[in-house]
């Protein structure tokens, strides 16, 4: 029995000395002043040395869509009536034109009444396109008229108040403002003139109490606009895609 006392109590004080020995051999150390501890090292101070400078950069602002569509010189895309006015209807809200003939001509004048035609022709028109939608008993001829310049159109747009460009029947489309009163408009956009010229295909006179015939003008004159805006909006596009 006394040897296994014996035992535990050599146990216990084999532990106590461990712990002793791990907080050092000499117990007062922990009593010295901080002076005498060792100096932590000198962290580095801050440099002189300027900082690295960037300038702030802008990316290039998109190219304007009418900048493409306001001189000979930038509008290199193909240009034909069929290709302005693809398809074979136009659809506008619940409303559907069907789509008649279209037609081009350098000869800008043969294609309008001569007061209209004499502005084309003083203003060096170089082409004139044409198509015609119908609906509803109604006809619209677009005309677009194209020239080398913005300035040009736009003298077109200011002196042309008389005369039409001439109606273009065809593709199951009849004749019309052959021989009766008609709605012209006229407008310009970038290099281009635009004039519409609407009528009834009964034979019948326009007057302002026609409001289905001046809606329907009136639509197709915006068609016009927003076809050749496209124009421009597409080759804009494809210049920002790829930058010379």
């Amino acid at each position: 029995m006394g040897g296994g006392a014996l035992a535990t109590i050599g146990v216990a004080t084999a532990v106590a000395v461990a712990v002793v020995s791990a907080n050092g051999d000499d117990a007062s150390a922990s009593d010295k002043p901080a002076s005498g501890l060792p100096s932590s090292p000198e962290l580095p101070g801050s440099s002189s040395a300027p900082e690295p400078s960037f300038e702030a950069t802008t990316p290039p602002p998109p190219p304007d869509p009418q900048d493409y569509i306001s001189s000979a010189d930038k509008d290199k895309a193909p240009l034909s009536a069929a290709i302005l006015f693809p398809g074979t209807k136009l659809t506008s809200g619940d409303k559907v034109y069907k789509k008649g003939a279209t037609a081009d001509t350098k000869q800008c004048a043969s294609v309008a009444q001569p007061v209209l035609g004499r502005v084309l022709t003083t203003n060096k028109c170089t082409k004139l396109m044409r198509v015609t939608y119908a609906r509803g008993g109604v006809a619209v001829t677009i005309g677009v008229a194209v020239f080398d310049t913005e300035a040009q159109a736009a003298k077109v747009k200011k002196q042309a108040d008389k005369g039409l460009v001439t109606s273009l029947p065809g593709k199951g489309v009849g004749t019309f403002c052959r021989t009766t009163v008609c709605r012209g408009t006229y407008n310009a956009y970038g290099r281009y003139a635009y004039f519409t010229t609407t009528g009834f295909l009964t034979a019948k006179d326009v007057t302002k109490k026609d409001r289905k015939a001046y809606e329907v003008g009136d639509d197709l004159a915006r068609f016009a606009f927003n076809q050749i805006n496209r124009r421009g909006e597409t080759q804009a596009s494809a210049a920002a895609n790829n930058p010379e």
